[in-house]
């Protein structure tokens, strides 16, 4: 009879612990904020070629502006990665046995673990600051896809533990998930060409609109350059399946409950355009920057939340 009760006790997570998986989701959206004013401002060597000491010691001395903001990304990076370990401990010791949870939460772990052994090969392989090597761009292609799926296993442990029904396989029917999830690896695409052309604007800043939409074109740009326009034409596909999913979520037997998340998707896809085109206009500006990746963040959350609701279908008892 008590064992009973403790397993049916599991079942439905405390609210101490939904909490602290959505507080741990933001907090991580606070420490990639940092990182891209750690690129926008070129602080990227700031702690030199030394991982993970900074200047070749675990607390630097003369703390000038550049190993300044490196070091604070540091730092807040290391909370990261204890934060997702207490959330995973917590998840394993305080939910049922077939939690899906459980395993969002080792993913999101794993992921955490490999963004910072990517950050660690940009700081040691000298592919900060002014570097253009084809290099940089892989690490920094391969650092962003990296965040996205671990922003979106934090995402997906909150949402799980946050629902009453339909947390484990046995309680779940699977709706269409081989297309929702080929949507969102579009969503990642865009964003990874997004990244590249953020450091292009970093690396060879234009003095002026007309000479920025002029070296998207020549041939005698750098390559970084004249990639740019890959990521609106991305943005325009990636548009289009959210449309399609938003419009599935009106759709479906839970449209009622989808519709707050239906709106607030909506106003953050114009909001996101919006800061697109002025980025482009005002030349990309470091305010705007973290400005477009808040409201990039804050969609991409939203988002795997919403397809998590259509492809985890709850079933019905």
């Amino acid at each position: 009879m008590l064992a009973g009760f403790n397993t049916m006790s599991k079942s439905i997570p405390s609210a101490a612990l939904r909490r602290y998986s959505w507080l741990t989701t933001f907090y991580f959206v606070l420490v990639i904020l940092w990182g891209t004013v750690v690129r926008a401002t070129g602080s990227g060597n700031g702690c030199g070629e030394h991982w993970p000491l900074c200047g070749g010691a675990w607390f630097p001395g003369a703390m000038i502006l550049a190993r300044t903001i490196e070091f604070a990304h540091r730092a807040t990076s290391g909370l990261s990665g204890i934060a997702v370990l207490v959330l995973l401990v917590w998840c394993w010791c305080s939910t049922a046995r077939a939690h899906l949870a459980r395993w969002s939460a080792l993913a999101a772990a794993i992921l955490t673990l490999n963004e910072g052994l990517v950050g660690a090969l940009l700081v040691l392989w000298g592919k900060t600051a002014g570097d253009q090597s084809p290099a940089r761009t892989f690490l920094l292609t391969t650092h962003m896809t990296n965040t996205l799926l671990m922003v979106a296993a934090l995402a997906l442990t909150a949402h799980l533990l946050s629902r009453d029904t339909g947390f484990t396989w046995k309680t779940i029917q699977l709706h269409q998930p081989l297309r929702n999830l080929a949507g969102l690896a579009v969503i990642v695409f865009t964003c990874t060409a997004g990244a590249v052309a953020a450091l292009g604007d970093t690396l060879f800043p234009a003095t002026n609109l007309t000479q920025a939409l002029i070296d998207d074109f020549s041939v005698t740009s750098n390559w970084l350059l004249r990639y740019r326009w890959t990521h609106p034409a991305l943005a325009l596909v990636a548009a289009a399946y959210v449309i399609r999913l938003l419009l599935q979520a009106l759709r479906s037997k839970g449209s009622a409950e989808n519709r707050p998340l239906v709106t607030t998707i909506s106003y953050l896809l114009a909001l996101q355009f919006l800061l697109g085109i002025l980025d482009a206009v005002l030349l990309a500006p470091i305010w705007l920057q973290v400005t477009h990746l808040v409201c990039a963040d804050s969609l991409w959350i939203v988002l795997v939340v919403l397809v998590a609701r259509l492809t985890l279908i709850p079933k019905e008892i």
